[in-house]
């Protein structure tokens, strides 16, 4: 979590982090990173030697090279930074097709890529959203085993 300067609450992970620390739980990997999504908490790594905020959080910044790495909570609102539509989207979405995808900057300055419950044409650059979760709504044998629990993050359109 983050304090009202968004530095990194001391119980949140903190790198350089070891081999033996990123495990199943970790927010460094998928599961952990889903795991807090579906909690309610959007994480990401900010890199204490450039600044850059990393998500999902890895144990090293991919800008610097740095494993000066904290986790933090992220703010969930952003603005689109870039979008698209996919009509033939993988079989766990094709009921769901066409899909519009954006990549979101998110307050925070990470950017996060994710479904957009709007129509391609109700989009521009810039437009406001804010992350939504929902239970996985997809058939689960279309997915991997291990998917098949994490919630699907979505963006919605704000005013």
């Amino acid at each position: 979590m983050t304090d009202d300067h968004g530095s990194a609450d001391a119980a949140e992970p903190a790198g350089p982090v070891s081999r033996e620390d990123v495990v199943s739980e970790s927010p460094f990997t998928l599961p952990g990173f889903f795991d807090a999504l579906e909690a309610g908490r959007l994480l990401a790594a900010e890199c204490r030697d450039c600044e850059a905020v990393l998500v999902p959080p890895r144990p090293a910044c991919y800008e610097c090279g740095s494993r000066r790495v904290a986790v933090a909570e992220q703010s969930k609102t952003g603005t689109v930074y870039s979008y698209t539509e996919v009509g033939r989207p993988p079989t766990a979405f094709e009921e769901l097709a066409p899909l519009t995808l954006a990549v979101v900057e998110l307050d925070s300055g990470g950017r996060l890529t994710g479904r957009v419950d709007a129509a391609y044409d109700d989009l521009e650059v810039g437009t406001p959203v804010t992350l939504t979760t929902r239970a996985p709504d997809f058939d689960e044998e279309a997915v991997l085993s291990y998917e098949a629990d994490w919630p699907v993050h979505v963006f919605e359109l704000r005013e």
